[in-house]
């Protein structure tokens, strides 16, 4: 199964695909996690250590990976290069393994101007189509707001989008938003995870306002969390009420995935 995980930054969708991963994972699962937050912390997230591993560089500054593949140097926009190249290698060859999982990082699409495509797009593009496409393991995709990374081929090939969502107007809105463009991508499966819940009143607020049936989860606000974050801790390991709510995420979606 194909999950994409977005929201309003800040609102936790990068907790929550680290507590998912390592759930899949923990129960068997081949999982494969991928990074494509511009503020990509999801290894950190996972229990990865930079200051003992290093960092792992993302895929779309790899300028000499770049150049190989697509025939143009990075920067370069307009002029010819190869619009598909070859990528079904690039996670074997450079995915980390943590905690029984592999990650990779992708890193942000460029900004082109007047629309240009470029080369480091073009790889990243034809990598997230073979992720979504071609491969049969869990994929566990860490995005931004937004579907910049997904173009209708891809996104059509998600099998569930996860949109967080906290309880705040700009959160609400924004996931609407997000909400309205998947039924335009005709992505089957969009369920909304409620974080930081302090009260059932703020459940029941966001809730009326997104559609009972539509809410998947609701995880409650745990200080937890920060104390993970703070000492560079995996949320998966130090936080057992919020891994409990996870849990029962994950079960509709093994569910879903035998349908």
């Amino acid at each position: 199964m194909k999950i994409a995980v977005t929201g309003k930054g800040g609102v936790g969708k990068t907790t929550l695909c680290a507590l998912l991963a390592r759930e899949l994972a923990s129960q068997g699962k081949r999982v494969l996690a991928i990074d494509a937050d511009p503020n990509a912390n999801l290894g950190e997230a996972l229990g990865y250590d930079e200051e003992t591993s290093g960092r792992i560089e993302p895929l779309i500054e790899k300028k000499v990976l770049v150049e190989e593949r697509t025939g143009t140097k990075p920067g370069s926009m307009g002029g010819y290069f190869v619009l598909n190249p070859k990528v079904d290698d690039l996670v074997e060859r450079f995915s980390v393994g943590i905690q029984g999982l592999r990650l990779i990082v992708t890193g942000e699409l460029k900004e082109a101007l007047g629309g240009c495509y470029c080369p480091e797009n073009a790889l990243l593009r034809s990598f997230l189509r073979h992720l979504m496409v071609e491969r049969d393991e869990w994929v566990i995709l860490d995005m931004e707001a937004g579907f910049e990374h997904l173009t209708r081929g891809t996104a059509e090939s998600v099998g569930t989008l996860l949109i967080v969502v906290e309880p705040g107007q700009r959160a609400m809105n924004t996931a609407g938003k997000i909400a309205s463009l998947a039924k335009q991508l005709h992505i089957r499966k969009v369920g909304y995870v409620i974080n930081k819940v302090h009260s059932e009143g703020q459940e029941k607020r966001v809730a009326d306002k997104l559609g009972n049936d539509a809410i998947w989860a609701t995880i409650p606000f745990d200080f937890l969390a920060l104390e993970a974050d703070l000492s560079g801790s995996s949320p998966y390991d130090q936080c057992p009420e919020m891994l409990e709510k996870i849990r029962g995420l994950v079960r509709r979606l093994l569910s879903d995935a035998e349908e």
